[in-house]
């Protein structure tokens, strides 16, 4: 049975249709990558879920006793309480049972009857029972184990969570939903807030969860390791694709190319039908062929290709190039309230390095990037920039730092005065910001719209060092390997900060990671680091290395076979298109056949008919005599064959039918 059916949903937001008819269920167990573009609507769906809004038509069916837990991008409710307390008490019923017990104790010391005291502790004792019960099943050192896998320390365990930042709170909140334990999980970009030591970790924990998953990511490796079902948002509407996101591109590709070849197959045969129906539908003798043709092309429904998703078109210039040495860092050193985030850093960059700030939450990655782009101060040393070294920064904050009164085409066309408004509207597009769009203030802009706003403003005027803090962030998972593709291509030196472990492990040729105030420098990508690390004998980052090591070497298996499944497809592909052409080629060559005979036939009847037509022709009998003989005979041979084509078209149509090919494939060759 279902946990969670969604039946015939429509939503309409103004002056935009988000669904219409949408259908699907969530099985137990199940474990569903929930994917599409920004704005095509995978954060309704999870609001639907947890029931923070409501369909406009149709209905989601949740199965009795389901427990949801959801998890927004940005938590709206106001947490609040000691974090651990808060955590313990996210249980429903259990808050209200301790403060049951309280007021039942409270009531014992001042009652004076016997008979009240001998009722109110049975009540105490029951409430008791039903408390422990609660604490069996949802322990405390359970909750003790999550915080610290998020990234809090035990000492943060008593400090109230109206005194975190944002990126905290979120942390806590999804902290209350994985000890919940329920039965559907719904994460709406989880990673977001968190370092890549809790990345790693949410992991680990989720690949233990026994429950549901309906899960919104935008790092391709995490979203790959932890779905085997995936629900996209298209053009046409709701798909569902077996797989992970990596099988889902292959089926979604292979759809499209198949899709595409129907129906240019299709649109050749429909082009043949209708030429011979013009040559032919005046011509009487071959009307009923004509007739045939035109009651097959009324027949054939139009193979739907796959409409094309906008997705924005990110590729950087040709930057100038630097000296060999562009950036040193010299006896950097920095400090804030006391704690000392590093001491005396010398740290070098050279031209074409491409390097990846690792660490915990609070290591200090962002004030690095800060230091260097000149946006703080460092306690003490000096930031030294190369030969010809332009900087630029794109940071979490500068998507906030927009001005809200500025126009898109304003706030892109401030960062490059000189360029002509044609080439800033050029920009404007590649960022999927078209027509009237570019006249939009900032201040109406979703979050994922500025962090395009301030990626444009960086592709206008790029420089040859760039400096990125969590650039995936706010973009939705097809953008984000857009822009690693685009990076990958880019020309100059990149230090950057991210969560997305995909997205370091394709850019990253140099790692940084930032532990305890010291700096390990390693040369090679994300995951070569962390086999190294695990060759070391020590723990690269909280999560085991040697999950991630077995996850790469599955990932090996896995791949070989998909290959090998690959080739049994193509087998069976090509043994399938075998007994087609065995099938229905004889029939297709005997109608090619009778058609040839039919129109050798009608070619000598024109000729007997023209023949005939001389009067002077009647007055020798000898030769009258055998040439109406022959006109009789070819007209009955035609009448004979166009029955035998009838009857052989006929029979292509039911051999079509028994091979299940579909209707709007009739005509097509043995190539399907």
């Amino acid at each position: 049975m279902s946990l969670v059916s969604g039946i015939d949903i429509s939503i309409t937001f103004p002056g935009k249709e988000l669904f219409r008819g949408l259908d699907f269920q969530v099985e137990p167990g199940d474990r569903i990558g929930l994917v599409g573009p920004n704005g095509s609507g995978k954060s309704t769906i999870l609001r639907l879920l947890a029931g923070e809004v409501s369909p406009d038509r149709g209905e989601i069916r949740i199965s009795r006793g389901t427990r949801i837990g959801y998890l927004p991008q940005d938590v709206q409710e106001a947490l609040s309480g000691p974090l651990l307390e808060a955590l313990l008490d996210s249980i429903p019923g259990r808050a209200s049972l301790r403060d049951e017990i309280l007021a039942i104790e409270q009531a014992l010391k001042n009652c004076p009857e016997r008979e009240d005291q001998v009722r109110l502790a049975s009540r105490l004792a029951g409430a008791h029972q039903e408390f422990h019960d609660l604490d069996g099943r949802f322990p405390r050192h359970r909750a003790e184990k999550i915080l610290v896998g998020l990234g809090f320390a035990e000492e943060d365990f008593g400090n109230d969570i109206g005194t975190l930042s944002g990126g905290w709170k979120m942390r806590a909140a999804l902290g209350c939903i994985l000890y919940q334990n329920p039965d559907l999980l719904l994460l709406d970009e989880p990673t977001n807030h968190l370092d890549l030591p809790s990345v790693r970790w949410l992991e680990e924990f989720l690949r233990d969860f026994e429950g549901a998953l309906l899960l919104v990511c935008h790092d391709r490796d995490f979203l790959n390791r932890q779905v085997s079902r995936v629900f996209s948002l298209e053009p046409e509407g709701l798909r569902t694709y077996r797989g992970n996101y990596d099988a889902y591109l292959t089926a979604r590709e292979e759809e499209r190319k198949t899709l595409e070849a129907r129906a240019r197959n299709q649109e050749q045969k429909i082009k043949e039908a209708r030429k011979f129906i013009e040559r032919f539908k005046a011509k009487a003798s071959k009307a009923r062929q004509a007739q045939s043709k035109i009651k097959l092309v009324k027949k054939i429904e139009l193979v739907q290709t796959h409409r094309k998703q906008k997705t924005i078109r990110f590729s950087f210039p040709q930057v100038p190039k630097t000296g060999r040495d562009v950036l040193a860092l010299k006896r950097i050193s920095k400090a804030f309230d006391g704690k000392v985030l590093y001491r005396d850093l010398d740290l070098r960059i050279q031209r074409g390095d491409r390097v990846a700030l690792i660490g915990i939450n609070g290591a200090g990655k962002t004030t690095l990037l800060k230091i260097i782009a000149g946006e703080l101060e460092p306690d003490r040393g000096k930031i030294v920039l190369g030969h010809g070294v332009i900087m630029s920064y794109y940071a979490q904050h500068h998507s906030d730092m927009l001005n809200p009164r500025n126009t898109v085409l304003e706030e892109i066309h401030g960062e490059a005065p000189h360029e002509t408004a044609g080439f800033i509207r050029g920009v404007c597009g590649a960022l999927l910001f078209s027509g009237d769009d570019v006249f939009k203030t900032i201040g109406v802009l979703s979050g994922g719209e500025r962090a395009r706003v301030a990626l444009a403003k960086i592709l206008v005027n790029p420089g040859n060092l760039l400096l990125m803090d969590e650039p995936t962030n706010h973009l939705d998972i097809v953008s984000s390997e857009i822009l690693i593709d685009a990076l990958s291509g880019f020309t100059g030196t990149l230090l950057f900060v991210s969560h997305n472990q995909s997205f370091i492990n394709r850019l990253a040729t140099r790692i940084w990671d930032i532990r305890d105030g010291t700096f390990i420098e390693y040369r090679g990508n994300l995951y070569e680091y962390y086999e190294h690390i695990s060759r070391q004998g020590t723990t690269a980052l909280p999560g085991d290395a040697e999950q991630e090591l077995n996850a790469r070497r599955n990932e090996t298996e896995s791949t070989a076979t998909t290959h090998l499944r690959r080739k049994e497809i193509r087998r069976e592909r090509a043994e399938r298109r075998r007994i087609i052409s065995e099938r229905l080629n004889p029939i297709r060559e005997e109608l090619a056949r009778l058609e040839g005979r039919i129109d050798e036939m009608e070619h000598r009847k024109a000729e007997l008919e023209k023949a005939l037509a001389d009067p002077d022709i009647f007055r020798d009998k000898q030769r009258s005599l055998p040439l109406l003989k022959e006109y009789t005979g070819l007209k009955n041979k035609i009448e004979e064959l166009l029955g035998r084509w009838e009857y052989k078209q006929e029979e292509l149509e039911s051999a079509r039918r028994e091979l299940g090919l579909p209707e709007e494939q009739h005509g097509v060759t043995s190539g399907d």
